[in-house]
């Protein structure tokens, strides 16, 4: 399993910054390594509200559909996604730090298939570019939030 953990401290209320990171529709407005969303279910967002994500990955473009998971508002929801062997999910947790939000994504990639079990060994350097990639989000999210746009 690889994963990371990474946090980013936003001086905004809890709820405010909920809603922006579950503001899936409106994501590529804000997350500047997001091209397109598609939606793929009508309604307010929560469990099993499905969406195409389009960014560019490592040099190439890709689209992943997720889902919503875990949905505890205003403190935490997680997405899952089924990919090239692999099961994706990333966490997201949102902690009041006073007036502020610390908001703690978790990501682990789990290889199913023997294919994937060695891609995964064999592509653990990437983990870095990740984080980087998941931490920029984090940022654009802050950016967002706190009404910098």
């Amino acid at each position: 399993m690889n994963g990371l953990e990474i946090s980013e401290t936003i001086d905004a209320p809890i709820e405010k910054v909920f809603a922006q990171a579950t503001d899936f529709a409106n994501a590529a407005r804000f997350i500047e390594g997001i091209n397109q969303v598609e939606m793929l279910t009508d309604g307010p967002v929560g469990p099993g509200t499905r969406f195409k994500e389009t960014r560019i990955m490592f040099g190439r473009e890709a689209t992943e559909e997720m889902e919503v998971g875990l949905w505890a508002p205003p403190h935490r929801y997680g997405l899952d996604a089924a990919s090239h062997g692999c099961q994706y999910q990333s966490l997201y947790e949102f902690k009041e730090i006073g007036s502020a939000t610390e908001v703690t994504l978790k990501f682990t990639a789990i290889p199913l298939t023997t294919f994937a079990k060695i891609m995964a060994f064999l592509t653990k350097p990437m983990l870095k570019s990740m984080a980087k990639l998941c931490s920029k989000d984090l940022s654009d999210l802050k950016r967002a939030a706190e009404g910098e746009d």
